[in-house]
C-alpha cells in the first residue's frame, strides 16, 4: 500500500501540476529582472568605479575652472597673489599698486624683456633654445620665460619642485593662448617683487626713485629689471658694481630689441 492511500478506495494516479504557459513566462521574466536588478545594484555600490567616475568629473570641472579663470584674467586684473599674501602675513603688510600698461614707461617693458626673456616675442611660452643651453650648462638660470614666471607668480607657489613645474608646463600654453603678449608683460610688471614687500613696478618706482612708473628713465628701468629675479639680495637705488654692470647690459639690450623688432609684440 502506498503511503497516503486509504484502504477501500481506488488508487488515484499522481498528477504533476503544470503552470500555464503565460504564468511560466511571467515567472521567468521576474526572476531575470531580479537578477538584473541585483547586478546593477552591485555595480552601483562598487567603490572603485564610483571613485573613478567622480575623479573624472572633478578633473573635468577643475580644468574648466582653471580655463575660465585664465580667460577672465585677460580682462580682469588678478587679485593679490598667494606669495603676496604670504609676505603680507610675514612682514605685516606690503606695498602694491596696480597700474595699466599705459601708465608704465615703455622702456620698462623693453628692459624687462631684455633682462629676462629676449626672445619673448618669438616663442609660445617656452624658449627651447634657452632650455637646451641651460641643460648643457647644468643650470636652470635663464630657461624660464616671462610667461612661465607669470604662471608661477599669479597661479602657483614659489619653490623648486616637480609638481609646480608640471602645473606650470600645462598652464603656460593656456596663458599664451588666451592672453596677448602685451597683457603678459602688464601682469608680470604688476605682480613681480622688486624689493622685500614691494610688489609691482609702480610701488617699486616710488620706493626706489620717488617717481611714478610712467616717469621712469632708461637707466632707472634698467636697474629695476636688474634686481630680478633676486630682489631681496639686490637694490636698484644702491647698486653694487655687479648690478651696475648688469643694468648697463640691460640698457643696451632694451635698445637692441627695439631696433631689431623683438619688442613689436608688446609695443604699439
Amino acid at each position: 500500500m502506498r503511503a497516503g492511500h486509504l484502504p477501500g478506495l481506488p488508487a488515484m494516479p499522481c498528477e504533476r501540476r503544470v503552470l500555464p504557459a503565460n504564468r511560466r513566462r511571467y515567472s521567468w521574466a521576474m526572476a531575470r529582472a531580479r537578477k538584473s536588478s541585483s547586478a546593477r545594484g552591485r555595480a552601483r555600490i562598487n567603490p572603485l568605479a564610483w571613485l573613478a567616475r567622480w575623479g573624472l568629473r572633478l578633473s573635468v570641472i577643475s580644468v574648466l575652472v582653471v580655463l575660465g579663470v585664465i580667460a577672465a584674467h585677460r580682462e580682469i586684473d588678478p587679485p593679490r597673489t598667494f606669495y603676496m599674501g604670504q609676505e603680507a602675513r610675514r612682514l605685516g603688510g606690503i606695498r602694491h599698486d596696480w597700474v595699466p600698461t599705459e601708465r608704465i614707461a615703455p622702456v620698462m617693458a623693453r628692459s624687462l624683456v631684455a633682462a629676462e626673456d629676449a626672445n619673448f616675442c618669438q616663442h609660445w611660452g617656452f624658449d627651447m633654445a634657452a632650455i637646451r643651453t641651460a641643460i648643457s650648462e647644468g643650470s636652470g638660470r635663464g630657461a624660464s620665460t616671462l610667461s612661465q614666471q607669470v604662471v608661477k607668480n599669479v597661479y602657483l607657489w614659489h619653490g623648486r619642485n616637480w609638481a609646480r613645474k608640471a602645473l606650470e608646463a600645462v598652464m603656460t600654453p593656456v596663458v599664451e593662448t588666451f592672453w596677448p603678449k602685451r597683457r603678459i608683460i602688464e601682469v608680470y610688471l604688476n605682480v613681480a617683487e622688486f624689493d622685500e614687500g614691494v610688489f609691482g613696478v609702480e610701488a617699486a618706482a616710488r620706493h626706489y626713485f620717488g617717481v611714478s612708473a610712467r616717469d621712469l628713465s632708461d637707466v632707472q628701468a634698467a636697474r629695476l629689471a636688474a634686481v630680478l629675479p633676486g630682489p631681496k639680495d639686490r637694490s636698484a637705488a644702491n647698486p653694487t658694481a655687479a648690478l651696475r654692470k648688469r643694468a648697463a647690459g640691460i640698457l643696451d639690450g632694451a635698445a637692441t630689441i627695439r631696433r631689431d623688432g623683438r619688442a613689436a609684440c608688446f609695443e604699439d
